[in-house]
């Protein structure tokens, strides 16, 4: 294969995946790691992918255009339902206060909330409101704001006040992007500001984010690697994403089984 071709399907596959790490390319095209290096530095100039730790994501993967919920609600869905089945296991006690984040994998993870103890819950999302506003053990506080279209999520001062003022036991939080150089990232700036404050008042963190999210990086960071606790995500995270993720100190939790 010659180096065009090569650097084609290279472009190719990363578009398809999400994100392809240096050593996945020179085991797939049977070439060096220094290689590929330079295949994905031709292809930066180009415009076609863009290099981050590790290997490369597609140059959309830094954006400001976000997708609507309908159709994040029907991508990867197999993967989101998994993570959120792994989630049940970090639900607390009765008598403890759980924070649910907007976005499509934190609307499952409410859909599995448990019925047999009392839970403060609250939520920045409409969907997950109304979900849970008629749920009998769950003392709902739903977030005011003004409401994003494209997430269905509460933002600016009047969250951000709430925010504030409160200390849960458990933050359950998505994100558009998770690097160990940038941290948790997403799009827009405002949404970004009430997932900061989340993080903070929370005392522990769990990021529910599927594979196609780790290793890319959005536009506004919000929270450093390092307020991380645990990321659910599944099998099809690239082994590099892991090991330099839990050189952060984060437990990486594989939902669908072990690869």
């Amino acid at each position: 294969m010659y180096a065009e071709e090569r650097q084609q399907a290279i472009a190719a596959l990363v578009m398809s995946r999400g994100r392809a790490s240096v050593n996945e390319l020179a085991v797939e095209y049977d070439v060096t790691t220094e290689t590929v290096r330079r295949d994905l530095a031709t292809l930066d100039k180009a415009g076609l992918v863009r290099r981050v730790h590790g290997g490369a994501v597609p140059a959309r993967a830094l954006h400001l255009v976000e997708q609507g919920v309908g159709e994040r609600e029907s991508s990867r869905a197999d993967h989101k339902d998994a993570i959120a089945a792994a989630a049940t296991e970090f639900f607390p006690l009765s008598g403890a206060s759980v924070l649910l984040d907007a976005g499509t994998t934190t609307a499952r993870i409410a859909a599995h909330l448990p019925t047999d103890r009392e839970l403060v819950v609250v939520t920045n999302s409409v969907s997950i409101a109304a979900r849970l506003a008629t749920v009998p053990t769950v003392t709902l506080q739903m977030l005011g704001g003004r409401v994003r279209g494209v997430t269905q999520a509460a933002v600016g001062e009047q969250a951000l006040r709430v925010l504030d003022t409160i200390r849960v036991d458990i933050a359950f939080i998505g994100t558009n992007a998770i690097s160990a150089r940038h941290g948790l990232s997403t799009p827009d700036s405002e949404e970004a500001a009430v997932k900061r404050a989340m993080v903070k008042c929370a005392n522990y963190v769990v990021v529910a984010a599927d594979s196609s999210k780790v290793g890319r990086e959005d536009f506004v960071s919000f929270a450093p690697i390092s307020s991380v606790d645990t990321l659910i995500t599944d099998t099809e995270i690239a082994d590099d994403d892991r090991r330099v993720l839990e050189g952060e100190g984060v437990e990486i939790i594989q939902a669908g089984g072990q690869p």
